[in-house]
């Protein structure tokens, strides 16, 4: 087994590295990923990433998340709800009319372009697909591995190629001033890690979506607003989290499981592509409303996931506590509000068919 790690790893570094001599966004996490998914389909290597890399690398990038919380901040995010749940319905109304028009384009059944189309988690949409009778879960899982991807490859390359002139300087919004914390002491950097390891035990206890990802986030985030000081991490720490998350996700797409793939990636890529765009136009109307960069509106509304876009917000110093806010909302309001609504709905349709 320890062969394949290595080789994986080796593809992923050779990959970060080539996307950084091409200085193409996000290229250590977007190198990684793209390498380790060519070399796989290419080579067809029986290649092998654990996932409990892949959660060291989350737990990293929850703390680089949480540590940009302040408490003028959270004053800001509680100030901004109205938006945040303007945006976040407007965005899924529009994926749920993406779902639909695939639906009929390619002959799916409702529940399955639905839940592929519908920007959550991808792992809470897969896992909602078992719960629901009638979707199919192959499907399910490549649709939102597409969207995933192509969030992924397009707004980091439209913030940095096409927004850049909105950015501040880097660097000056995604970490928070410290001089006046209330506790500056040496064992700062034990405190933070014992937190952070209790707060992966709780998120995995309580079922939080995304747990070593959230639980770093929340814990850092709570031993920042009570004054402690968060030590930067290192540099090489937050490039393996980037190895760490891009490998693994590489080695997740496996198209090979789908049948008609082939028809359905056109219509899916389509669709993310819309969703993106449309999420752009969302962040713009969002800067009408609040003082936000369009940057750091357009990264809290994009369709990706919480660690991805957390991460690009990062590298461009985009306002990092508002993009995971906003994008912390988007997955609550799925998981506990349209979760509940889309089993309702299409339970009560299956039993209708069953009468």
């Amino acid at each position: 087994m320890l062969l394949p790690i290595f080789e994986t790893s080796l593809i992923s570094v050779t990959g970060g590295m080539l996307f950084r001599l091409l200085n193409l966004p996000l290229p250590w996490l977007l190198g990684s990923l793209t390498a380790v998914l060519v070399w796989n389909l290419a080579a067809k290597r029986n290649l092998f990433w654990p996932v409990e890399f892949r959660n060291c690398g989350l737990v990293i990038l929850g703390y680089m998340l949480g540590s940009a919380f302040t408490v003028a901040t959270g004053l800001e995010i509680f100030k901004q709800l109205p938006a945040m749940l303007l945006a976040t319905t407007s965005i899924i109304l529009f994926s749920l009319l993406v779902g639909t028009i695939i639906s009929r384009r390619t002959g799916l059944n409702p529940a399955t372009s639905i839940l592929g189309s519908v920007p959550g988690g991808l792992t809470q949409m897969v896992v909602l697909s078992e719960e629901i009778a009638g979707s199919d879960l192959t499907v399910v899982t490549f649709m939102q591995t597409i969207r995933l991807l192509a969030t992924v490859f397009i707004v980091p390359f439209i913030v940095i190629h096409g927004l850049a002139g909105d950015a501040p300087a880097a660097g000056s919004a995604s970490v928070p001033a410290v001089s006046d914390s209330l506790i500056h002491s040496p064992w700062n950097a034990l405190i933070f890690v014992g937190v952070i390891l209790i707060s992966v035990r709780v998120a995995l206890r309580i079922n939080l979506p995304t747990p070593f990802l959230l639980g770093p986030l929340l814990g850092t985030a709570a031993l920042v607003l009570t004054g402690f000081q968060a030590p930067d991490p290192p540099s090489f720490l937050v490039l393996i989290s980037q190895l760490c998350i891009g490998a693994y996700l590489g080695l997740s797409i496996k198209p090979a499981r789908l049948e008609n793939w082939k028809k359905l990636l056109p219509y899916t890529l389509g669709g993310s592509i819309a969703v993106v765009f449309f999420s752009l136009g969302t962040g713009y109307l969002l800067t009408r409303l609040h003082s936000l960069t369009l940057i750091t509106a357009f990264l809290g509304t994009s369709p990706g996931g919480m660690g991805e876009m957390g991460l690009t917000a990062v590298l461009v110093g985009a306002d990092v506590s508002l993009v995971a806010a906003y994008q912390l909302f988007r997955l609550s309001f799925i998981l506990f509000v349209m979760t509940y609504l889309l089993k309702r709905h299409f339970g009560s349709i299956q039993t209708r068919k069953n009468q």
